[in-house]
């Protein structure tokens, strides 16, 4: 089994930076930069003639390739922008009949998700927001219709009772939407064993394929009866036919939209092959590790670290407190270690599989003698 530091090399950014914000934007492996390059030449040589190396299928088939890492069929996946664009598609397959009208989530989801729900209002959605995966479970009754549920909360890392909130879902007849963008990549994940209706993602973090690739899952028992109204010409069956009405296609391609990001998605099959490649049962071995390496240093230096401490609740981030955060992240960010924070909750760190045992505990030690010898100040 090939060591986990020998696929450092195929990250430019580590050789100069010590870079633990896989999190927010997983670091560019050499092999996006060759796909984007193949994109240009694709088409500075071959012009329109490059829809016949394969752009146009582009959505489904790296749809194909993402599915063998988060356990999806294959034809259930469809790529999109991001994860804004998979959740209004997810939308716009339902009215809001004042039966069954329902969407309830906790208060932890992004906002991007947040947003979307919430504008449901005005379409006839009652849109209930509850304190955590707990108050989710509580409050799902024969009401709901949709219930968006994050398998890890990008504030503080902590793991959601995925299978506790489908389960209540299912018995009330309702379905479930889950953001797997904070997990897909670093923690094993089997949409078809959780048997969630919905999923989105994207690239940016885990997955390292950048920005330009979200993604869309939907049960394949389940999608051959919806119509979303958010659609486009790649949701036609026949869509170079050119026929006035719409008529679906098939899979994963009806809830396609419009014109495929093909340099995006070039760029983003380099992340998914290395994650493929090295395991995600491996990575996450290697980020329970390290994560709890960080938690360790940090608590040893008296700070204060958000996220859960039981392992099985922690996600691949580790958000610890420390006055004033912006400060201390603008001076960890002059030493080269790239990390981030969020007002009211802290600085963030998530090593990745490149990552080594050294970095983390130079971070840690940057962090704690930031705060301790008031560097922070001088940044301001």
């Amino acid at each position: 089994m090939q060591p986990l530091e020998s696929y450092r090399d195929r990250f430019p950014i580590l050789e100069h930076t010590t870079y633990l914000i896989n999190h927010s934007l997983g670091a560019m492996p050499v092999g996006a930069e060759e796909g984007l390059r193949r994109y240009a030449r694709e088409w500075r040589e071959r012009g329109v003639r490059a829809w016949e190396e394969g752009w146009w299928e582009t959505s489904v088939a790296i749809g194909d390739r993402l599915a063998r890492i988060v356990g999806a069929p294959p034809g259930s996946i469809a790529m999109h922008q991001n994860v804004a664009v998979a959740e209004a598609v997810v939308l716009s397959c339902f009215e809001f009949e004042p039966t069954r009208n329902r969407i309830v989530f906790g208060e932890g989801e992004f906002p991007s998700v947040r947003y979307l729900q919430q504008a449901q209002r005005r379409h006839g959605a009652d849109v209930e927001i509850v304190e955590n995966d707990e108050a989710v479970i509580a409050a799902i009754d024969e009401r709901t219709l949709l219930v968006p549920i994050s398998h890890v909360l990008s504030m503080t890392s902590d793991i959601q009772d995925v299978a506790g909130m489908v389960r209540r879902a299912h018995e009330a007849g309702a379905l479930v939407v889950l953001d797997a963008y904070h997990s897909a990549g670093t923690i094993p994940l089997d949409l078809t064993a959780l048997e969630v209706d919905f999923a989105v993602g994207g690239s940016v973090k885990w997955l390292c394929g950048g920005p330009g690739a979200g993604w869309l899952y939907v049960r394949p028992e389940l999608a051959e009866g919806l119509e979303p109204t958010f659609t486009g010409w790649q949701a036609h069956a026949r869509p170079f036919a050119f026929e006035p009405e719409h008529d679906y296609a098939a899979g994963a391609a009806r809830f396609l939209t419009g014109t495929p990001n093909v340099p995006a998605l070039y760029a983003a099959s380099a992340g998914y092959e290395l994650v493929e490649e090295v395991g995600v049962e491996r990575i996450r071995e290697h980020s329970m590790r390290q994560t709890a390496l960080l938690v360790e240093l940090l608590e040893r230096a008296g700070l204060e670290v958000v996220s859960p401490r039981d392992p099985a609740r922690r996600g691949g981030t580790v958000v610890v407190r420390t006055p004033e955060p912006e400060a201390v992240y603008r001076e960890l960010d002059a030493r080269e270690i790239v990390c981030d924070f969020r007002p009211e909750v802290g600085i963030r760190l998530g090593p990745h599989f490149f990552n080594t045992d050294e970095e983390v505990r130079f971070a840690a030690a940057q962090i704690a003698e930031i705060v301790e010898s008031g560097a922070y100040r001088l940044a301001e």
